[in-house]
């Protein structure tokens, strides 16, 4: 497989920038970011300039994000795309969460979030200067490999694939498929 494994038991956790919990980072480039954030409370969000996020509930019921004075509520597997400058509070509307976080520098990387259903094969390609990172949401999912065989993922696993090429899901489950894409400078 031309593609990396990624494991929940070997994210490095790191405090936030803010102070006000932990984050467990899935992988990252030179312009870009993944993680995973466990937010058990009501509060301000980290300020970034200069970069954009995306937001997603992976566990939990979700929350009530408030940007520049916005309020929006973000579902369960809903991904929120917002200025990770703005002034942005988050409200927890039924308990804890924990959210899939991709971060981007603006003017140098994009990124898509997409949460996929899985019942039978499912072919994603990669294209050449993208990164496709697949994070298993439910167990249930596994990447499959050339020879026909299966690396099974447990839930938050995920594999990434630096393009071009193709990452095969197999099983039934959820995931969410971020397509991160690198401006050329």
């Amino acid at each position: 497989m031309d593609a990396d494994v990624l494991r929940w038991s070997a994210y490095r956790s790191v405090p936030w920038k803010n102070g006000g919990g932990i984050t467990r980072e899935v992988a990252d480039g030179a312009d870009w970011r993944v993680s995973v954030a466990d937010v058990d409370g009501d509060g301000a969000f980290s300020a970034f300039p200069g970069l954009d996020r995306v937001i997603t509930p992976v566990e939990g019921e979700g929350m009530v994000l408030t940007v520049d004075g916005a309020s929006r509520p973000v579902g369960p597997l809903s991904p929120f795309a917002f200025p990770g400058d703005a002034t942005t509070d988050c409200r927890l509307t039924a308990g804890a969460v924990r959210n899939l976080n991709v971060m981007t520098r603006r003017g140098r990387a994009t990124a898509q979030v997409e949460i996929v259903t899985v019942t039978a094969a499912r072919e994603t390609v990669c294209a050449a200067g993208e990164t496709v990172l697949v994070m298993a949401v439910t167990e249930g999912i596994a990447i499959g490999e050339p020879d026909g065989r299966a690396t099974p993922l447990g839930r938050l696993d995920g594999v990434r694939r630096d393009g071009p090429g193709t990452l095969t899901l197999r099983g039934d489950g959820t995931a969410a498929r971020i397509r991160i894409t690198v401006v050329p400078r």
